[in-house]
């Protein structure tokens, strides 16, 4: 009869034991959601200063190189981000020109997908021509043999994108 008890009693605190871990994990998770929440109300503040897209000035858009906004090429390891800088003479007569190409002001980023918001939170106004748009495509150069770890990188930085409330514009499906 001894034995029983102590054997019950060492179940009780067990028990005990598991709920109290199981709890506590429980508020763990809590804390971590609300610091994700809170880190993506910071996220779309920052954004949230950039214009919303007007669409009538990318629809027409139709190659890569043209695009004005940031333009992501997916790799089933990293994204490439391009980023096309405004020209520091905004005068019609002196746009681009010999001195300043469009060519000279356009940079490529390698980036991790996690890092994909703070590259974009980083980039000037400037670099935004058409409003909150981002066009997104699967990296050409992508080996053949990764073309599913690719396009889950894509659908996860249009996912991140759409969280941020950052228009897409995924190529090519026009």
């Amino acid at each position: 009869m001894g034995l029983l008890l102590a054997l019950s009693l060492a179940a009780c605190r067990k028990e005990e034991q598991a709920v109290v871990g199981v709890a506590h994990n429980a508020e763990k998770a809590e804390q971590q959601a609300q610091a994700a929440a809170t880190e993506r109300d910071r996220e779309r503040a920052a954004l949230a200063k950039i214009p919303l897209p007007t669409k009538s000035l990318y629809i027409n858009v139709h190659e890569p190189s043209e695009w004005a906004n940031p333009f992501i090429s997916a790799d089933a390891d990293y994204l490439t981000l391009r980023v096309t800088m405004a020209d520091a003479n905004p005068s019609p007569a002196g746009v681009g020109g010999m001195l300043r190409p469009e060519a000279a002001r356009r940079q490529e980023l390698q980036i991790r997908p996690a890092d994909l918001a703070d590259a974009l939170i980083a980039l000037p106004p400037g670099a935004w021509r058409y409003g909150r748009v981002v066009a997104i495509a699967e990296s050409p150069l992508a080996d053949r043999k990764k073309r599913a770890a690719v396009r889950r990188n894509v659908e996860a930085a249009i996912t991140k994108l759409n969280d941020l409330e950052v228009v897409v514009d995924e190529w090519p499906t026009r």
